[in-house]
């Protein structure tokens, strides 16, 4: 019969055992109160994958002395959870329903709890990857203690790989074989935080060194054993959002390197291109403007190669778009003019006389287009006249920021914006 993985071996019996998560855990701290005090509420534990939820789900129900019944939300449904709950009617001891991955349930199913949870019938604890706010019904979340994990840091990763190649019980302390600092580095610092993918290899390095009767595992062979470095990233949950966010404020921030950056974290992690380059195509006329009118013309270009080249090779595409924004001078008169326009245009006052469609018999007997100006019969092919309904003409939306060709040849009107509405 096989051996669990090094992982599950490892896993912490005790909160003093737990890496990382030192604003939950210690003297005061939220966990450690909950599990001193005798009582769990329902919980919700939030962060990325290998940060322990599933560990400090079990170490709380434990410190309650309570039964956990864990499901997957992958694999479970409604009539799962209706069974624990059941049970828990009877049962002389707490009863704690441990949902993994809960935001794959959907919000129907999500529902089914809230009597269990309001009775205090059953405690739920939830783990979650995504951001509660968007994944959890609110009636169930508002029932619920929030509690946010963080990444490993590689420091706390490399305490776990050294406590588990200490351990001959439950760890590699058995084999005999240690590793070079530079192997644990490597280990530590490609894991990205997730403490079960650093132990996945350190287990695999350490059983091909036990295979070939090496007692020493160098960096090649941790390279080998770990060979890509894990992106934290869920294209469906907040990883999502929070990238694109930071790659869209880096690129209207103007800096180049940080927009490289992003974008490449994005290309790497699977992230659809057709996504990355729809927000720099809004980012091109939101941000850049007026300022580079070619910036929109980039932008789209890029979009479209997305389309006819495809990936990989698009990626050169969407890199030399982000670094042109990225480096473009910013404007956002056109969002500004559209937003103040957008207020007036709201309203129901009809089109002026002179400007509506005269292009239909019987139109003129109505007025239309009686007493307009044609501009190119005038100088400049310019001519003043009332272009808007009477109550807005004055009001002034669009204001050129001056920056790159927006400030070439524009001039300042004197004419102030139109009034704040009421």
């Amino acid at each position: 019969m096989s051996s669990p993985p090094l992982a599950t071996r490892m896993r912490p019996r005790a909160f003093e055992e737990v890496a990382g998560q030192a604003h939950l855990i210690g003297p005061g701290k939220p966990l450690t109160t909950l599990a001193e005090s005798g009582h769990l509420p329902s919980v919700v534990l939030w962060g990325p994958a290998g940060s322990g939820k599933t560990t400090l789900a079990y170490l709380l129900a434990g410190a309650v002395g309570g039964e956990v019944s864990q499901l997957s939300a992958v694999a479970s449904g409604v009539a799962d959870a209706r069974k624990v709950m059941a049970r828990a009617k009877d049962s002389l001891i707490p009863i704690v329903l441990f949902v993994d991955e809960v935001h794959r349930w959907s919000k129907a199913q999500q529902d089914v709890l809230l009597p269990a949870v309001e009775e205090g019938r059953i405690t739920f604890i939830g783990a979650t990857t995504e951001n509660p706010y968007f994944s959890l019904v609110s009636p169930l979340l508002s029932r619920c203690l929030l509690l946010r994990l963080e990444p490993l840091a590689p420091g706390e990763v490399r305490s776990l790989l050294e406590r588990a190649l200490a351990d001959a019980e439950r760890g590699l302390g058995a084999t005999g074989v240690l590793l070079t600092d530079e192997a644990l580095g490597h280990l530590a610092e490609i894991a990205g935080g997730d403490a079960r993918i650093a132990l996945t290899g350190l287990e695999a390095a350490v059983l091909a060194a036990e295979a070939e009767g090496r007692k020493e595992v160098g960096l090649q062979e941790a390279e080998e054993a770990v060979q890509k470095k894990a992106i934290v990233y869920d294209r469906q949950g907040d990883a999502h959002y929070d990238v694109i966010s930071a790659f869209i404020k880096s690129v209207r921030g103007s800096d180049p390197d940080a927009a490289l950056f992003w974008l490449a974290r994005m290309v790497e992690a699977g992230e659809d291109p057709r996504y990355i380059v729809r927000r720099m195509v809004v980012l091109a006329s939101e941000d850049v403007g007026l300022a580079d009118p070619r910036a929109l013309v980039i932008a789209t270009a890029a979009a479209h190669a997305v389309e006819y080249v495809g990936m990989p090779e698009a990626r050169l595409n969407l890199a030399e778009a982000a670094l042109y924004l990225a480096r473009a001078p910013k404007s956002n008169s056109v969002i500004e003019a559209l937003g103040k326009a957008i207020e007036d245009a709201r309203s129901s006052d009809p089109v002026p006389l002179h400007l509506r469609d005269a292009s239909y018999p019987g139109a003129a007997r109505l007025g239309h287009g009686k007493g307009y100006r044609y501009p190119h019969s005038f100088p400049g092919h310019r001519v003043p006249q009332e272009y808007r309904p009477a109550t807005y003409e004055g009001h002034r939306y669009y204001r050129p920021s001056g920056e790159g060709e927006e400030g070439a040849g524009e001039k300042d009107d004197g004419v102030e914006d139109r009034p704040p509405s009421v």
